[in-house]
């Protein structure tokens, strides 16, 4: 999941729509008060960051960002009007990972962010729970119950992108991109096997992975 935090409506959709296209889930904010209370109740992979915001300077997000334990490896990319030199030192001392100048191009954006994710590891390395389905994206081994689980190269995949959005609905369309290096059309076939043996393999834990019909997939460990 990105953040976008752009008090300019068009920007933001510019940006959301941009990153949706690429594969990736986004959401976006235009004020320091509801990137807060997102932030309370899931992490992002990486934040698109505006300095000049009504209720709060990017700069003093970016500070509080980088004070905080959970969020203090978090990438942050500074998006902004400001282009002098001095503007640019300042944010990236201040703990930004990387700096974009406004006017931008989409594919510059979006190769930054690529870029960014590339060399942060986008969380990969991380463990990922969800209920009691434990994945190590590092040693690239599931557990259920507490018991491993051997699982294909796709499986694991799938299964890890369940999990980095638990809550949240993913499409075949972005599964097949984002899994299978692929959008072709009638391809869902696939992911629903997948799926299916998925959930035999992990057992009692396989109920976390949610059908949406007519839509796609999504990890939920509730009830």
């Amino acid at each position: 999941m990105i953040y976008i935090v752009e008090d300019d409506r068009n920007i933001q959709e510019i940006e959301l729509f941009a990153l949706k296209n690429s594969g990736y889930q986004a959401m976006g904010f235009e004020t320091a008060k509801d990137f807060y209370k997102a932030l309370d109740s899931r992490l992002p992979e990486l934040v698109l960051l505006d300095i000049m915001l009504p209720d709060e300077d990017g700069m003093s997000i970016l500070k509080r960002l980088r004070s905080r334990p959970d969020t203090q490896r978090v990438p942050v990319i500074l998006v902004t009007a400001k282009t002098t030199e001095l503007d640019k030192v300042k944010g990236l001392d201040g703990g930004a990972d990387d700096y974009i100048a406004k006017p931008f191009g989409v594919m510059e954006m979006i190769a930054r962010v690529k870029a960014l994710l590339r060399r942060s590891g986008g969380s990969e390395d991380s463990l990922l729970t969800c209920g009691d389905v434990t994945l190590d994206g590092e040693k690239r081994m599931v557990f259920a119950a507490g018991k491993p689980v051997e699982l294909t190269y796709k499986e694991f995949e799938l299964l890890r992108l369940l999990m980095k959005n638990h809550g949240i609905v993913i499409s075949r369309d972005v599964i097949m991109e984002r899994v299978w290096d692929s959008s072709f059309e009638g391809e869902s076939r696939t992911i629903d096997v997948h799926v299916r043996t998925l959930r035999q393999k992990l057992g009692p834990s396989g109920s976390l992975i949610k059908t949406i019909r007519n839509v796609g997939y999504m990890a939920d460990a509730t009830k």
